[in-house]
């Protein structure tokens, strides 16, 4: 009978923890398990496999024993004894563990620990249900405030209440609402990628908005007033008379909501982009022929 290797049936490193082990042990558990593979034979082998190696690895005097021999383990004066006591011990593991036959560990661990299980009744444990994923396409402009919105999983209708300030590529969990638990286990969660487009004049960043705002040449020189476009809406501004190109102007509040913080707001930022008139008549040439004289 060949030797098995099950650290390599769990997918981990001889240096394990025992953490690390049962982390292990229930993913794949709950990937093969028989309940969510109907049917399916390669499945059904790879769950006793797992089943099998977890016996092992899961019990701290098995997995001495295991580690010690290896693949010499035939020559292991405890597997001599192992093999005495076997047919006691598959007495007593039929009359404990209804469910779970003895057939279902190989040849291997039937020699090498006497085909006794080391933990009570895995064939029963409880596990999570899985864990669902999905992506919500939103606008910039439907998150900037709270509202509802009913998702369709798995053929399950989920009504979601979406916080604004939600940014894109943010992970929201939603307990209970994945696949069904196994066993009695718990539900599985449903994690939700929001992805945000942003169709606006507005560059998002963080709590805070950005906009380049054109100003003409003569508002920029003698300064006056001038409507701009906010998120939620118009507000005037006052231009002081020689506005460099570049300036920045903070409209403190006026930015995004902040995640989960009523009626706190970031800020946005204005920038003024001083647009140089073309197309002049020979009047205004003149005149600036004679502003230019004066400098």
């Amino acid at each position: 009978m060949a030797f098995i290797d099950y650290y390599q049936i769990l997918g981990i490193k001889k240096s394990a923890t025992a953490k690390e082990i049962k982390k292990a042990y229930r993913k794949l558990a709950r990937k093969y398990h028989p309940d969510l593979n109907p049917d399916n034979k390669e499945a059904e082998k790879m769950f006793k496999e797992i089943n099998e190696a977890n016996e092992v690895l899961s019990n701290t005097e098995n997995r001495k024993k295991y580690d010690k021999y290896v693949k010499d383990w035939k020559h292991g004066e405890e597997y001599k004894k192992a093999q005495q006591q076997q047919q006691s011990q598959h007495q007593r593991y039929s009359s404990e563990n209804q469910g779970y036959s003895e057939q279902d560990f190989s040849d291997y661990f039937s020699s090498m620990f006497g085909g006794a299980r080391t933990s009570a009744n895995q064939g029963h444990r409880k596990f999570k249900g899985q864990d669902f994923n999905a992506e919500l396409h939103l606008n910039l402009k439907d998150v900037y405030e709270t509202h509802k919105q009913v998702l369709t999983v798995n053929n399950s209708k989920i009504r979601l209440t979406i916080p604004a300030g939600v940014e894109n590529g943010q992970v929201i969990k939603i307990k209970g609402k994945g696949g069904i638990g196994i066993n009695g286990g718990p539900n599985g969660d449903l994690y939700i990628n929001f992805s945000i487009k942003n169709h606006t004049q507005f560059k998002r960043e963080g709590n805070n908005l950005y906009s380049v705002i054109d100003l003409d040449l003569y508002t920029a020189i003698l300064g006056g007033e001038m409507t701009i476009d906010t998120f939620n809406g118009k507000v005037k501004l006052k231009i002081a008379p020689e506005t460099p190109n570049g300036t920045k102007v903070k409209l403190k509040g006026k930015g995004f909501p902040v995640y989960k913080k009523d009626n706190q707001f970031g800020d946005l930022i204005i920038t003024y982009l001083i647009k140089i008139p073309a197309k002049l008549s020979d009047k205004e040439k003149e005149l600036f022929s004679e502003l230019k004289k004066i400098r």
